[in-house]
């Protein structure tokens, strides 16, 4: 039997955030997985969390594991598969430092993920989002601090970990004014920003407190924004938006929501998916197929090509005369 504590700790601290250069937040993500795999655990072995062996996670109990993420806990498919992923690094981490357990790892490793439903982006129309990006009082600190941050959400498409992590120094106010942001998988990438974003940000930065955190921006008591600070203030300005676009009380609006905005916004103007992939800081062009699936446009101007050839769209198929075509071409 092989005490699990020793080689958890240093997957946690050492693998992780030096070897891996895991992002604070993939850290922070993977340390809460194991907290409720080794408190589920115990709990079923009538064990301390101490005292557990990584023997003890074996299938069946990584299995009963999953099922009580969903059914007990309410999760979907998508949680229960980023727990299952931070099982199977822990397990490929070990494969190397304990052989005892590389039948263990390969079963661990055979474990199927979950399916997802792959439903289509949610994003908001150009008065909605500027009803959003209207609704702060612009007369108090705060509100010049939000109208700054949702500025930046939406033009840059941040994703909320970059946003309330962007350091103060990583803002560049000379015209023409960008960020630098470091991303996703320590993928860094350059910003050019809209004059009207620019001086959001100007605005928060001339008033900005000067004895704070390093970030840029900063919550009442001079700490780094939380992610659950900025979803706060985005809720709040929401409700308030809702006067001007009533459209926003039917959807529901989230950090992400204002990237997908962004990234639909720019597609619609480029037409050109590998500029919304490069703006988004996404690794592959497949990360960005979503908006296209999203966005009609492509699809009307498919179906304005082929009319001049007297194509119509079946109803369950293609046309027998595109099929043709396709078939000659080929």
């Amino acid at each position: 039997m092989t005490q699990l504590s020793p080689h958890l700790t240093s997957f946690l601290r050492e693998h992780l955030p030096r070897e891996r250069r895991a992002s604070v937040h993939t850290c922070d993500a993977y340390a809460y997985s194991f907290q409720l795999l080794v408190t589920f655990a115990a709990r079923r072995l009538h064990k301390r969390p101490c005292l557990l062996q990584i023997e003890d996670l074996d299938v069946p109990m990584i299995l009963a594991f999953l099922e009580h993420v969903e059914e007990v806990r309410g999760n979907k498919a998508r949680s229960r598969n980023a727990r299952l992923a931070a099982v199977k690094s822990f397990f490929r981490y070990l494969e190397h430092r304990v052989p005892a357990v590389l039948d263990q790892a390969l079963r661990m490793h055979a474990i199927p993920m979950k399916k997802i439903d792959e439903a289509l982006v949610a994003s908001l129309s150009r008065i909605e989002v500027q009803a959003l990006l209207d609704a702060p009082d612009r007369r108090t600190p705060s509100g010049i601090r939000d109208r700054a941050m949702l500025h930046l959400a939406f033009a840059g498409g941040l994703r909320v970990s970059e946003l309330v992590s962007l350091p103060l120094d990583q803002f560049d106010g000379r015209a023409p004014a960008s960020i630098h942001v470091i991303g996703k998988g320590r993928r860094e990438r350059v910003l050019p920003l809209w004059q009207e974003t620019a001086a959001a940000i100007r605005a928060w930065v001339a008033i900005r407190p000067k004895d704070g955190d390093t970030a840029l921006f900063l919550n009442n008591a001079g700490r780094m924004m939380t992610r659950a600070g900025f979803e706060y203030i985005l809720e709040k300005h929401a409700a308030t938006a809702v006067s001007v676009a009533p459209t926003l009380a039917t959807k529901s609006i989230s950090p992400h929501v204002l990237r997908h905005s962004c990234a639909m916004h720019m597609l619609q103007a480029t037409r050109d998916i590998r500029k919304v992939a490069l703006w988004l800081g996404h690794a592959t062009l497949q990360s960005t197929e979503i908006y296209l699936r999203a966005d009609p446009t492509e699809k009307l101007e498919m179906l304005d090509a082929l009319a001049p050839l007297g194509i119509k769209p079946g109803k369950f198929r293609p046309p027998d005369k595109l099929i043709a075509m396709l078939a000659a071409s080929g």
